[in-house]
């Protein structure tokens, strides 16, 4: 038995990504219904928000779904924790800060808890405050990434090695193939976000969707290195801004006040590119369809086991 499908009583090992304001019930039900581990992400809404979201979810779903916290973007954590105690929530994912303060309280209630980390230090860290599952996510993510700029392909083994809960890969998977790696690299299963993003279900403007279908090998690009703040996003006009604004000395002050999740929501959302920005991992360039969530894992799982036997019919 896989122990991270057993562990958060899902059917096949994927994890949607925490998606920050851009959040949503039908997305994160359809991965749930499909076997996988839906997830709301808090980002920076208020607590009746996120509430919302968590109540349409339970009306679209019977099966677990978990909230993302990302500690040091969301406003309302303590807020949020309270809401998952209030509806249940069977899994709660902790990102971007230190998860130690927090997880004590997520197990007095049986919630089960991933963190989310970018190297060994961190993962054993997690592991020994509590955690459950550590989602390991390489430099090829999407979003608000880790400055050590650790690639996924040798983040895995050196994380898989550091702990003995399952972990979970992130960045740089969005078919079987990808499974299939992360499996041999030693993971249990995955995390994806931008793959999702190109589904039937997810309520994201066309412009979004077609930006990743449209994606070659340099259709991300990263933001924020010289401030410190480090965004994987998909090349578009207003990424190219923000890239002219380094250039020019911008503060870390004023990046984030450009960079807010209300100017991801712009592009995500509303489709305005010259307004906002596209959170897109490198995975885009790999994206050429949009499928319903349930014939993406479908196809996924069929690949990675095909993969897995091809590869062992070569040694």
């Amino acid at each position: 038995m896989n122990k991270l499908i057993e562990i958060l009583e899902i059917q096949i090992p994927i994890i949607q990504g925490g998606m920050g304001n851009i959040s949503n019930a039908p997305l994160t039900a359809a991965v749930s219904n499909a076997g996988g581990l839906g997830t709301i992400g808090a980002g920076t809404m208020t607590p009746n928000e996120v509430e919302q979201i968590i109540t349409e979810t339970k009306t679209l779903t019977e099966k677990p779904f978990a909230v993302n916290i990302a500690l040091s973007v969301t406003l309302y954590a303590k807020d949020i924790l309270t809401l998952v105690v209030k509806h249940k929530i069977p899994v709660v994912s902790l990102s971007a800060g230190n998860p130690a303060p927090y997880i004590p309280k997520l197990k007095e209630h049986g919630v089960k808890v991933i963190c989310v980390v970018a190297s060994p230090k961190q993962a054993i860290k997690a592991e020994q405050a509590g955690a459950d599952i550590i989602v390991a996510e390489g430099y090829e993510a999407a979003g608000i990434n880790s400055n050590l700029e650790t690639t996924t392909l040798v983040l895995i083994p050196q994380i898989a090695e550091s702990v003995s809960i399952p972990v979970a890969a992130a960045g740089g998977v969005g078919d079987g193939r990808g499974l299939a790696a992360t499996l041999a690299l030693g993971a249990s299963g995955v995390q994806m976000g931008t793959r999702l993003i190109a589904t039937k279900e997810a309520p994201f403007h066309e412009s979004y969707k077609n930006k990743i279908l449209e994606a070659d090998d340099q259709g991300t690009i990263i933001v924020g290195r010289t401030v410190g703040r480090v965004r994987r996003v998909l090349r578009t006009p207003y990424a190219e801004f923000l890239l002219q604004q380094e250039q020019a000395g911008i503060s870390l002050e004023d990046f984030n006040r450009l960079t807010t999740e209300e100017q991801h929501k712009y592009g995500a959302i509303e489709g305005k590119l010259q307004e906002g920005f596209l959170n897109g991992g490198q995975i885009s360039s790999l994206i050429t369809t949009i499928p319903s969530v349930r014939e993406l894992f479908t196809s996924m799982m069929q690949e990675a086991k095909n993969e897995l036997q091809r590869a062992s019919e070569l040694l």
